[in-house]
């Protein structure tokens, strides 16, 4: 396309660089410096940034952008596969989704283009990118991070049986700074990359969005915003008052309003709204097969008698007559229900009824009392209950207890921290990892953090967030992961250690406290232990000598090898142990002569 004037104005302006309008770059500027990312040059800041808010608006967690970028790749700057509603990035987490009975995968394609326009070549560049990866003989050359996706892409197919929902979807973003004004050369070549691929018959869906400085700044304003729904609660009655709750509704709602709860606006599951829940989605086990069987028969319309329905908690809650606006609400009870009514049901079957209880309150005693009590029909240990909803919380409270150098922030609800100014985000650090940096440094079991990740989930209530735990070694494995993450970040560390980025913990913990952790994760000896962890790595040069030694270790314990298969694997975390443990001998004998 031709530039208009003042596109022509700006650039010559700039000296013939590419400028981006103000609202723009001051929305990346805001993005890069909570990030960490400032220090990049601006074309891949804004590949961050693009990432961020195009494969965000599909996957509701926290995620790291860098890990979805692919490149040099030609036409495209990131590629990201949801398995599920959990992201994959590497084979062995989508191992780990491979044994669910069901797949739903969506593929999504970006190119962030800091141009003032948008152009039919770069635009065709995208589109081909799409259609060259899904090919069994790519016609254009693949470099490591395209090549590991196109892997993760041919292994999922071979799954296709699992597609029960259909085929996977395909979402393509084109994104630049310019307007998109409906050309018509632009529009015939993206309508025809769709029924290239359409033609395929690989997707379900495929859409290709062309985004200008208006759709950025609407798709970023979005991620500041808390989650809000409007729908119609006609069949409903109030609960009388109650202490600690602002108000309360019982009803039920049809599936067309329902629906408008649980999607979001490309009518995708809101996979956050179940973070609170003490059960994650069990997959189609016999109750659940159950409820299917109920929506798929003739006797549906009896749903509504059969099934003790799903109970959602709001922040906020604004009546208008029967149209109700929730905003920051959490599903607390009924994930199973509206996993099988989301994937089995006709979301414009009136017929079928959903029995709902709706709280008003901002009160976390209230909150978590009502979670305890709506889901003890569910087989849930009160270790799970501590685990999934009192020491979180406590954990939180604990990582904020430091004064602001080292503060860290941890996510007890999806994206909690994302609204508030002033937060630098990479100190926040989500429920997985911090289980991964604390099974690595503190369990020996670097290898599980990738693979069989859910061996560790099923720890948690015992090994992980027991009850009396002690919260100063889940901050530690948090701190030193924190601290892992910056050097990887600035480049001070090869990014061939990132799929060993565990191994690099636990040996860095075995080479600042040699001696083993107390075996009584609830003991003053681990307070004390944790101590001295902590201080080096509060420390930024003791912390980035630290990390670089283990660095060392786990680079001889693989022999150049950093294969995944071979670096996530049992073997390899004990011979990262006997490698740390001979280095400690020699350093031993060097103190002693």
């Amino acid at each position: 396309m031709t530039p208009t004037a003042l596109e022509v104005r700006r650039l010559e302006m700039s000296g013939g660089r590419t400028v981006m309008d103000r609202v723009s770059e001051n929305l990346l500027n805001e993005f890069a410096a909570e990030r960490g990312l400032a220090h990049l040059p601006e074309d891949k800041r804004f590949e961050n940034f693009i990432t961020f808010i195009t494969v965000g608006r599909h996957y509701a967690e926290t995620f790291d952008t860098e890990e979805l970028l692919v490149g040099t790749a030609a036409g495209i700057d990131a590629i990201a596969i949801i398995v599920n509603g959990s992201l994959v990035t590497d084979t062995e987490e989508l191992d780990d989704e491979l044994t669910a009975p069901e797949l739903d995968v969506t593929f999504t394609f970006v190119q962030a283009d800091r141009s003032p326009n948008f152009d039919v070549g770069k635009l065709g560049n995208i589109a081909f990118a799409t259609a060259d990866f899904f090919k069994d003989t790519p016609t254009i050359p693949r470099n490591a991070e395209v090549t590991a996706a196109a892997e993760m892409m041919s292994k999922l197919y071979k799954y296709s049986s699992k597609f029960r929902r259909g085929n996977p979807i395909c979402r393509i973003y084109y994104v630049t700074t310019g307007n998109w004004v409906n050309d018509q050369t632009l529009e015939a070549r993206r309508q025809n990359a769709i029924q290239d691929l359409v033609a395929t018959n690989m997707f379900r869906e495929v859409t290709f969005d062309c985004l200008g400085a208006d759709g950025i700044q609407r798709l970023y304003r979005q991620t500041k915003n808390a989650i809000s729904r409007e729908f119609f609660f006609r069949s409903r009655v109030v609960v009388p008052e109650v202490s600690g709750v602002k108000e309360a509704y019982l009803g039920f709602l049809p599936m067309p309003e329902f629906w408008k709860i649980v999607s979001d606006d490309n009518g995708e599951m809101i996979g956050s709204l179940f973070y609170s829940n003490p059960r994650d989605w069990q997959e189609y086990n016999d109750v659940n097969d159950e409820i299917k069987a109920t929506l798929r028969s003739e006797a549906k319309a009896r749903f509504v008698l059969m099934n003790n329905g799903i109970t959602i908690i709001a922040r906020d809650i604004r009546p208008t007559g029967d149209k109700f606006t929730i905003e920051d609400y959490q599903i607390v009870n009924g994930c199973q229900t509206s996993h099988v009514l989301f994937g089995q049901a006709n979301k414009d079957d009136v017929s079928v009824m959903v029995p709902v209880r709706l709280i008003g309150t901002q009160d976390d005693e209230v909150i978590n009392a009502i979670i305890r009590a709506t889901n003890r029909q569910t087989p849930v240990t009160e270790d799970q209950f501590f685990a999934l909803q009192e020491f979180p919380k406590q954990l939180e409270v604990f990582f904020q207890s430091f004064e602001p150098s080292k503060k860290l922030y941890y996510e007890r609800r999806s994206r909690q921290y994302e609204r508030l100014q002033g937060i630098e985000k990479t100190r926040i650090i989500t429920q997985p990892n911090v289980i991964k940096a604390f099974a690595a440094m503190f369990l020996d079991e670097a290898h599980r953090t990738s693979r069989n990740y859910g061996a560790l989930k099923a720890k948690v209530g015992r090994d992980i967030f027991g009850k009396g735990h002690k919260k100063e070694p889940y901050y530690a494995a948090s701190l030193a992961l924190w601290r892992l993450e910056y050097l990887f970040r600035n480049s001070k560390l090869d990014a061939k250690f990132k799929p060993a980025r565990f191994h690099i913990l636990l040996a860095a913990r075995m080479l600042a406290k040699p001696n083993e952790p107390p075996p009584a994760t609830n003991s003053r000896d681990m307070e004390k232990y944790c101590a001295v962890v902590m201080d080096i790595f509060w420390d930024t040069d003791q912390a980035d000598a630290l990390i670089n030694s283990a660095a060392a270790i786990v680079d001889k314990a693989a022999a150049g090898d950093f294969d995944r298969d071979t670096i996530r694997s049992e073997p390899f975390t004990k011979r990262v142990i006997e490698e740390c443990k001979a280095a400690t001998a020699r350093a031993a004998i060097v103190v002693s002569n």
